[in-house]
């Protein structure tokens, strides 16, 4: 492995995990994270190939870093009404 590909995947590795997954939602983080992560990608690599490989990972790791949330309240039909 050269240099420039060690330094390229530094650099994407580090964008999509600090900026990735913004909102609240999985559908939202995994979205978000694609769209930073492809921006990414594509100005690190200059190239297309660069902006879908950090697209890709953007989006997984958006979804893989979605916090859980937890019904604290529920109606009397049982669905969530509030969360923490």
């Amino acid at each position: 492995m050269n240099f420039r590909a060690l330094g390229l995947s530094a650099a994407m590795s580090l964008s999509v995990l600090g900026l990735s997954a913004c909102g609240d939602t999985m559908e939202q983080r995994a979205a978000s994270g694609a769209l930073i992560g492809a921006g990414a990608g594509a100005v690190v690599s200059g190239d297309v190939g660069g902006a879908v490989v950090g697209g890709v990972a953007g989006a997984a790791v958006g979804a893989a870093t979605t916090p859980e949330r937890r019904c604290i309240e529920r109606n009397r039909r049982g669905n969530c009404v509030r969360w923490d």
